[in-house]
């Protein structure tokens, strides 16, 4: 049986750049390694998951994957304030009860306010 998501690695051109994002729209907490074979590796805890953001010179094509973070309807709004003033591009959906937002190498996050097993168990 699968446990949760021990983590999500993400390939970026500028770590950094990228781990600073998060800890400005987030306060994340973020920690910067060198592992056993020599690599730099840049984490960042993003709610109660770590993404490990990887370092390459690569051009990613946008497309609808995405992760979705639960949130309160006060952290989404929020999260657009701060999105605004960092001119970072971002969307409101579903009568604004989520916010998409792209990083910097065009990964797509979710932050949505609905609760999707209460919505699916009526599906059912």
């Amino acid at each position: 049986m699968l446990g949760s998501i021990a983590h999500v690695a993400l390939v970026v051109r500028e770590p950094t750049r990228t781990a600073e994002l998060f800890r400005t729209l987030f306060e994340c907490e973020i920690v910067s390694r060198r592992d056993a074979d020599g690599h730099d590796e840049t984490f960042v805890k993003l709610g109660d998951s770590w993404f490990v953001l990887v370092q390459a010179d690569i051009e990613r094509t946008r497309t609808g994957d995405h992760i979705a973070f639960k949130v309160s309807k006060e952290t989404l709004e929020a999260t657009a304030r701060k999105l605004e003033m960092l001119k970072v591009e971002h969307i409101r959906a579903r009568d604004s009860t989520s916010l998409y937002f792209f990083d910097y190498d065009n990964h797509v996050f979710e932050l949505d306010t609905t609760d999707l097993n209460e919505e699916l168990k009526s599906e059912a």
